[in-house]
């Protein structure tokens, strides 16, 4: 069984969604601390005047102590109005824009109070949008701690995962060694990112998947929770 793990992340990137795609079981790692300014509570959409941030605010004072599942939202702040205005002006153009926008602006409903709970229901409104039927465990329920390279390889134990998808960034903190001795193959993903037509000029790669959902039809994965 193929298993890869990551991070909430909002409006994640093609990547984040190639790798669930080409798992049997994702787990959403709800249970570690939140990092400010990555990509956990912010994305990129394209615009005519260059790229443009979308962060969901989050009260991040003592979240050195709290997990991802603990982070609240600054519900003072009317960031969801403002996120789907700035996704439609800058896309009403786009060719799928009247067929889809509607939908993506009812994920937002009912409010959430919580950075991993909003996430967590977007992400399923994005597979379902994708087509991608990868089992989805949120690690927030199950009975497994640590940290970094331990934390994965617990995981991947107890879910009983013989191969380990990981993002290229796990080469850096990954300890390869273990997961031999546990009898779990690790693999490491290399995405090569398609080209798609897109408004404002010449490409930009790595964007939020709303642009590409909105301006293409091609949203196919190479599946396996099929």
């Amino acid at each position: 069984m193929i298993v890869s793990i990551h991070q909430p992340a909002y409006l994640p990137w093609l990547g984040y969604f190639d790798r669930i795609a080409a798992s049997d079981l994702f787990i959403f790692l709800d249970t570690v601390q939140f990092e400010k300014n990555s990509f956990t509570n912010r994305n990129r959409i394209k615009t005519l005047h260059g790229l443009q941030w979308l962060t969901v605010p989050v009260l991040i004072q003592g979240h050195t102590q709290k997990n991802l599942l603990d982070l609240e939202i600054d519900t003072t702040q009317d960031w969801k109005k403002k996120h789907l205005r700035s996704i439609e002006q800058n896309y009403r153009r786009a060719p799928f824009f009247a067929g889809r926008f509607d939908r993506l602006a009812a994920s937002y409903l009912p409010d959430a109070t919580h950075l991993a709970a909003l996430c967590y229901r977007q992400l399923n409104f994005w597979l379902a949008e994708l087509k991608i039927a990868t089992r989805i465990l949120r690690a927030s329920e199950l009975p497994v701690d640590g940290h970094k390279s331990d934390l994965i390889l617990g995981l991947c134990g107890h879910v009983g995962a013989t191969t380990y998808l990981s993002g290229p960034l796990g080469r850096s903190y990954l300890q390869e060694d273990r997961f031999r001795a546990a009898g779990i193959e690790l693999r490491y993903q290399d995405y090569v990112h398609p080209e798609y037509p897109q408004l404002y000029g010449a490409f930009v790669p790595a964007l939020s998947i709303v642009d590409c959902w909105l301006n293409s039809s091609n949203l196919a994965f190479s599946r396996r929770g099929q």
